[in-house]
């Protein structure tokens, strides 16, 4: 039996409850991904976006492992914090080589515009493809032993993005 605490846990762990859609969760994880990105590139520059990515990985990863330890499963479907907190990083690169600091605040503006949109179609696509096919580092990085928390599970999504940000 679980305590409240360990069933809040969960709750964050999927997602805030998206990961409970019993049909494709990674990819509704990834659609609440897109919205997290989009409040990681508005506060000031890349800077603060590279942090609360960082800062959301490092909460993440003890938080997928507590949720793995609730459900007795590696790497269960419904956990999809992780892929919520990295999905930042599949564009994240490219906007930080390409945006200057003055142009950082009409970036949440540019995204929600055409032909951004494009690339954010783009980049969730070419993610969920790479999660779901697990392509050589991202398939190996899943069978890690030990490690930090929910390493594994963490790893192999931000693989996901290393492999995104090529396309």
């Amino acid at each position: 039996m679980r305590g409240a605490g360990s069933s809040w846990l969960l709750w964050i762990a999927q997602g805030f409850g998206v990961g409970r859609i019993p049909f494709a969760p990674g990819t509704w994880g990834s659609l609440l991904g897109i919205l997290w990105a989009w409040v990681v590139l508005l506060p000031g520059g890349p800077g603060a976006a590279w942090t609360l990515t960082v800062v959301g990985i490092f909460v993440a990863v003890p938080i997928c492992a507590a949720g793995e330890r609730i459900l007795g499963r590696r790497d269960p479907g419904s956990v999809i914090l992780d892929e919520i907190v990295v999905m930042p990083l599949v564009w994240l690169p490219a906007f930080t080589l390409t945006t200057s600091t003055n142009d950082w605040s009409r970036l949440s503006s540019m995204l929600l515009h055409s032909p951004p949109w494009i690339s954010l179609a783009a980049g969730f696509v070419a993610f969920r493809v790479f999660d779901i096919w697990k392509p050589g580092p991202i398939r190996i990085s899943q069978r890690l032993i030990g490690g930090w928390g929910g390493w594994p599970m963490t790893c192999s999504r931000r693989w996901s993005r290393v492999r995104c940000r090529s396309c």
